[in-house]
């Protein structure tokens, strides 16, 4: 079993899983931007390979890329079946490769998801869950009922709410979690009462009524994982957050795992995630030794308004180069990035950063350059 951790790994693994496949390669799709995955795909057709895509009947804001996606599918020769819409959305993200070898996936395959966000990546060669993912993957195709068979491969809506309710129940000592958006009473009633039995529990995401919880957001990434690590030994990598509608009404996928290897590599990963996001979020005292001892050196009502004004008559050229930036995205990437929302948040954290940080180095660029005071 191996682990894959994004971004840190990039495409390299997965470009490498579809160009070892020598039979078939049968790959469940939600998002997709990839044209290096997508050429790998049809490569792998091209040299004899039975290559199935199994492609979302929507998503939000990219339908017509989906339905895009099919048409150079079809012609490269790769077998395309789309997922019905008896479920609110087909979330799974998961890859076969000759039906011995499964990649049980947190992130899309996209350039947002790859790149720039925090994913993980299930790979095992085990047969169970090589059996359960092979019967998932037909029964979606053909649109038919799938029933599990085995707790430790998690689908929505089959049996995510009784595997998982069970897996938090079962924390002895801690809980280490990246959910997004944690809001079903269920699963937080059992987070609380694991916390009141002295559980520690840390959260990198979002909790509703999370007063037992220690909770903060990913600081320098897009969090998209869906990951819990129990006590060290046992850890959930999926798609699916611990909220309703990921849990009775979508499609899901993820798997239960006890690998020594790989819950010591998640449990370092959300550990640094953790200092990290705790370094970011606490007040900034590097330059603690700047600051005035008392209000006398504060700036006057007046001088800030003052500064205020200036400031904003010299951003106007920077509005100019966002604006500009943003279009050439939108050439690039295509119109459907306007109703993602997922990109638009990252765009605006993304400006909001550079905007931060380089406003931060010009008042330390400008205070250099100013000479010293005279003493009083």
């Amino acid at each position: 079993m191996k682990l894959l951790i994004q971004p840190a790994d990039g495409v390299a693994p997965i470009l490498a899983a579809i160009k070892s496949a020598k039979k078939s390669v049968e790959i469940a799709i939600f998002r997709f931007d990839r044209k290096d995955i997508e050429a790998a795909l049809k490569a792998a057709a091209a040299r004899g390979v039975r290559v199935t895509a199994l492609i979302a009947f929507e998503n939000r804001g990219g339908a017509k890329s989906l339905r895009k996606l099919e048409l150079r599918f079809l012609e490269a020769g790769i077998i395309v079946a789309r997922t019905s819409d008896d479920l609110s959305r087909y979330h799974g993200k998961y890859i076969l490769i000759d039906r011995l070898v499964l990649y049980v996936l947190s992130f899309n395959f996209t350039r947002l998801d790859i790149d720039h966000s925090r994913g993980f990546g299930i790979v095992t060669s085990t047969e169970a869950c090589i059996k359960e993912a092979a019967k998932l993957f037909k029964a979606d195709c053909t649109r038919t009922k799938y029933a599990s068979k085995t707790e430790t491969f998690v689908v929505s809506p089959a049996n995510s709410r009784q595997v998982l309710g069970a897996f938090l129940k079962q924390a002895k000592k801690e809980l280490l979690i990246y959910d997004p958006n944690i809001s079903d009473r269920d699963m937080l009633r059992i987070l609380q009462e694991r916390a009141k039995a002295g559980v520690t529990i840390r959260v990198i995401g979002k909790a509703s009524g999370h007063n037992e919880l220690d909770v903060q957001k990913l600081s320098g990434k897009r969090l998209h994982t869906r990951t819990i690590i129990r006590d060290g030994r046992h850890a959930f990598v999926g798609s699916q957050s611990l909220r309703g509608a990921e849990l009775d009404s979508r499609r899901e996928v993820g798997l239960i795992v006890q690998d020594a290897k790989v819950v010591k590599k998640l449990s370092e990963t959300f550990e640094a995630d953790w200092k990290s996001t705790s370094t970011r979020s606490a007040p900034d005292k590097s330059d603690a030794g700047d600051a005035p001892a008392d209000d006398s050196d504060a700036a006057s009502p007046r001088e800030v308004a003052k500064a205020v004004k200036v400031f904003t008559k010299e951003l106007q050229p920077l509005a100019t180069t966002v604006k500009k930036a943003v279009r050439q995205a939108v050439v690039k990437a295509g119109d459907d990035v306007l109703n993602d929302k997922d990109v638009k948040d990252t765009m605006k954290k993304v400006v909001k950063q550079a905007v931060k940080e380089a406003v931060k180095d010009a008042v330390h660029e400008a205070q250099d350059a100013l000479p010293p005071k005279s003493a009083a």
